[in-house]
């Protein structure tokens, strides 16, 4: 069965998705409000907070810079491709960032489907927890991130990759 929940962050409401197991959730999606191809909660799905407990007790302790690696069972989705691209994504650690370049040079990517890794890391469902928005540009820019390239800063920021702009 289908669990859902939602919590407060930093980012906005964040919907979680999950399969219901023995002790908790798998995770299926973490998704933030206007983010692109987000789910939207279905009919049939039981509303559980108590599910998420130990999901939302570790979102709560990142934001408050207590953790910096999850430990969240997932449950698997995608095509063999994006699951390849999104296991990278889990290998690059906190604090640091990678390019679209050579992400796609250590999955051995060819140049002319660079494409196809930026729309397999779009596609991501688990974003925050499955670090998507530590993939920046060879320039440094922000490119592309589905819960929006403001809060790909943030978070960038609050991993430390970025400094806080002062106004």
């Amino acid at each position: 069965m289908t669990a859902c929940t939602t919590i407060d962050s930093p980012l906005g409401e964040l919907l979680l998705v999950g399969e219901e197991a023995l002790e908790g959730v798998t995770l299926t999606s973490l998704s933030m409000p206007g983010q692109r191809n987000a789910p939207a909660v279905k009919p049939g799905w039981r509303r559980d907070p108590d599910r998420f407990g130990g999901v939302t007790r570790q979102l709560t302790a990142y934001f408050a810079g207590e953790l910096t690696e999850f430990d969240i069972e997932f449950t698997p989705s995608g095509t063999d491709f994006q699951q390849r691209v999104w296991r990278a994504l889990e290998e690059i650690p906190y604090g640091t960032s990678n390019t679209y370049g050579a992400l796609a040079e250590r999955l051995g990517v060819p140049r002319e489907r660079i494409q196809a890794l930026g729309a397999a890391i779009g596609a991501n469902p688990l974003l925050l927890v499955r670090p998507c928005h530590r993939v920046i540009g060879a320039d440094g820019t922000m490119r592309g991130y589905a819960g929006g390239v403001e809060r790909k800063v943030q978070l960038l920021t609050h991993e430390g990759v970025l400094q806080p702009t002062l106004l």
